[in-house]
């Protein structure tokens, strides 16, 4: 049996705590959506589950969405269609349903990430797609140097890919997502080449991760941070960043066919 919070959520985090503000950071980047849309394909019934928000969803598919946390589900714009309060480990839907589903930036956030993968492949007749961020290579971005137990969070949350691909069964592809300069969608990696913006506690409350520390990390976060763009030591060291157009980091897409 999968435990929920008062709020619904599963998992390690209670969005009904740290979600309040959620939309307003998260909000769908196109040229990521791009790359979701193409590994959707063709289907005309999708299934997004983990949906919170609505981020990515599309009137160019006619989406099922489920949303376990009431506070996520609160936040979903009125066009979008209500979100099925339900688990991905236990999905309301009969096998073969879907043309295809998708999970974006949320199996981190399930209690058995196998079990709702598995799920997600009885219900969809053609591609399953995960948006999700290589555990390996989580700790290759800056932030590691000054919150380094932030990514070592995201490190030991995010499953293994060697998981999720057989998890899902069938033939998996795996392509690293580049990140905008301008990213819009604010997940830690976006502000790759924007360091002030992780300085707005607002921007890092909508990272789950940042919930797993105390306020005294947090503070010491941004002391440090603060002091190095103050002296010009994260210039000297990340500088060249800042005009990246894109940002290889640990951000994956998962396709996979029965």
């Amino acid at each position: 049996m999968v435990m929920r919070t008062h709020d619904g959520s599963v998992g390690d985090v209670d969005y009904g705590t740290i979600g309040a503000a959620y939309a307003a950071w998260r909000r769908p980047d196109e040229r990521i959506a791009h790359v979701i849309a193409q590994a959707l394909g063709g289907a005309r019934t999708v299934l997004n589950v983990g949906a919170g928000t609505g981020s990515y969803e599309t009137a160019a598919h006619t989406i099922t969405a489920v949303e376990p946390s009431l506070a996520m589900r609160a936040q979903r714009p009125a066009e979008l269609a209500t979100a099925v309060d339900a688990v991905a480990e236990d999905l309301p839907f009969p096998d073969g349903h879907f043309d295809a589903s998708m999970t974006l930036f949320s199996v981190h956030q399930w209690s058995d990430a196998t079990a709702g993968l598995r799920e997600m492949r009885r219900v969809t007749r053609g591609p399953v797609v995960v948006l999700t961020c290589d555990p390996a290579r989580v700790r290759d971005f800056w932030l590691y140097e000054y919150a380094p137990d932030v990514l070592d969070t995201e490190a030991r949350r995010y499953p293994p890919l060697g998981q999720l691909t057989a998890a899902l069964g069938g033939t998996t592809t795996i392509q690293s997502v580049p990140i905008p300069l301008d990213c819009t969608d604010g997940f830690n990696e976006a502000y790759y080449g924007r360091p002030e913006l992780l300085l707005n506690p607002a921007a890092r409350q909508a990272c789950s991760a940042w919930s797993f520390i105390d306020d005294h990390a947090r503070q010491a976060f941004d002391t440090s941070l603060r002091r190095a763009l103050g002296s010009g030591t994260w210039d000297e060291a990340f500088g060249h960043l800042r005009n990246r157009p894109t940002y290889n980091g640990s951000l994956v897409l998962l396709r996979a066919t029965p």
